[in-house]
């Protein structure tokens, strides 16, 4: 055995020992004859070596060159963009790239295709499932390493043992995969709205939130997929099709582009969170909860800081271990949230309120659902007993013994039924909206009165006068 075969022996390597053999013989014309054929053959053994790696997780962004084989788990969209030609030429010099996510057994990459490269796999010439031999240059990505592709072959004869999923559940998704199938039940939509691209162009994004049975995601839709959002009810059960995941705040989300669908679909999809005891809210945590609304206060309008117009509106809920305010922000302020509606809220924020009293605050990251009822809901067929004394200025009542404990809830609800229009009430209570009309709160009950007494945020009143369409009409305020 010679020397190139001894060198090829201790060396682990995909590559044939002919071409390891015409390698080595090409470096020794190379230096010249400064090199014998066992110093050529450990040069080049040297560059296999720093070429290979064991597997996808051991590439790293500042190596000169990698080779590795992995199986393609997903195929993106192809880009074009403008090169920076000859001022000279009038031709715009017009580049093409696609990404690709591969995986092996230690893990998944997303590797550049350019070009005439790009445009083949855009014309079909690969597909999810492929192994691939991949010669590249490892860089820092907007999702992490990626590598840019110099080479690329199928090998049929190679085995990767990665699972490609057909279609996925949530608890399925992992940074930079694409291709996704996944089933879900619309929980909570956004209107479309529009930015300025870097080109010059306008783009339109949207939103809205998936459930299953293993989770939820926030589903982001571009351009002319931004008005799906609009076009879905809540409750409504579809399949994303064609979807990538991405990372935003540290959560996964589920994009929809040129590619991509969301269809409905006949199947109903279930989702059943789990949710926290309000009773056990700790402030400064994120939480999800649910219960039945046992207030609500009409929308209110403010100025922010930078000129725009906000709002909220806040309801109540109560489960059977508590109650707590919960604040809807922007879009959620205009959902149709009723006294007696069974809701669930994820991911809220939870706050100092009036009096020293939590509350949840339901921002944009927040989603709040309107659904039926939990089977192991103390008292679920007792919402048609509410008390329908709200009108659509008004404060509603907490007697709703479908939603706690059935006497407490009762008696109140009993107390504010007797309220008739025009009867002569008085209330006392702490000033949670100012303006009109004020909103005062006794940690127990809320209510809305009509007054033109000038009263601040805190202040404690009485308030006494008629009722009329659910208001205290106040002739006095002490």
């Amino acid at each position: 055995m010679g020397v190139i075969e001894d060198v090829y022996e201790d060396l682990e390597t995909d590559v044939d020992f002919e071409e390891f053999e015409a390698a080595v013989h090409d470096k020794v014309e190379q230096m010249g004859g400064l090199a014998d054929e066992e110093t050529a053959a450990m040069l080049i053994a040297h560059e296999l070596e720093d070429e290979e790696v064991s597997g996808v997780a051991d590439i790293e962004p500042g190596m000169d060159e990698v080779k590795f084989l992995a199986k393609v788990v997903g195929v993106g969209d192809l880009r074009t963009f403008e090169r920076d030609g000859d001022e000279d030429e009038d031709e715009v010099d017009e580049g093409r790239v696609i990404n690709v996510e591969v995986a092996d057994e230690t893990g998944q990459v997303r590797i550049s295709f350019w070009d005439r490269m790009a445009q083949s796999v855009d014309d079909g010439e690969l597909d999810v499932g492929d192994v691939l031999r991949i010669k590249g240059r490892p860089q820092e990505g907007y999702s992490g390493v990626e590598v840019s592709v110099d080479q690329a072959e199928v090998d049929e004869d190679a085995e990767v043992d990665v699972q490609v999923q057909d279609t996925y559940r949530v608890d399925d998704l992992s940074l930079g995969v694409s291709d996704v199938n996944l089933q879900g039940r619309v929980l909570a939509t956004d209107s479309v709205r529009t930015f300025d691209r870097d080109d010059g162009s306008e783009g339109r994004v949207s939103n809205l939130t998936l459930g299953d049975e293993t989770g939820r995601v926030r589903v982001t839709l571009w351009d002319e997929k931004a008005d799906r959002a609009a076009e879905l009810d809540q409750g409504t059960s579809v399949e994303v099709v064609d979807g990538y995941v991405r990372e935003r705040d540290g959560d996964l989300e589920l994009h929809v582009g040129s590619r991509g669908a969301v269809e409905e679909i006949d199947e109903d999809v279930s989702y059943d969170p789990e949710t926290d005891d309000i009773a056990d809210l700790e402030l400064g945590k994120m939480a999800d909860l649910a219960g039945g609304v046992i207030e609500t206060d009409p929308k209110r309008t403010f100025d922010r800081d930078d000129g725009s117009e906000g709002q909220v509106r806040n309801v109540r809920i109560k489960d059977g271990t508590g109650d707590i305010r919960v604040a809807l922000w922007g879009e959620k302020a205009d959902l149709d949230v009723d006294l007696a509606d069974y809701v669930v809220v994820t991911d809220a924020e939870i706050q100092e309120g009036w009096q020293d009293d939590l509350e949840a605050s339901a921002g944009w990251r927040a989603t709040v659902t309107v659904t039926d009822p939990p089977e192991d809901a103390a008292g679920t067929d007792a919402g048609a007993d509410a008390t329908a004394g709200q009108s659509d200025g008004g404060s509603g009542s907490p007697g709703l013994d479908a939603f706690g404990d059935g006497a407490d809830a009762a008696a109140a609800t009993d107390e504010r039924t007797a309220d008739a229009d025009g009867e002569t009430v008085q209330f006392t209570g702490t000033v949670v909206q100012a303006g009109n009309p004020v909103v005062l709160d006794d940690g127990t009950e809320t209510r809305s009165v009509d007054t033109d007494a000038d009263l601040r945020l805190g202040e404690e009143v009485t308030v006494r006068g008629p009722i009329h369409e659910g208001r205290i009409d106040a002739d006095e305020v002490y």
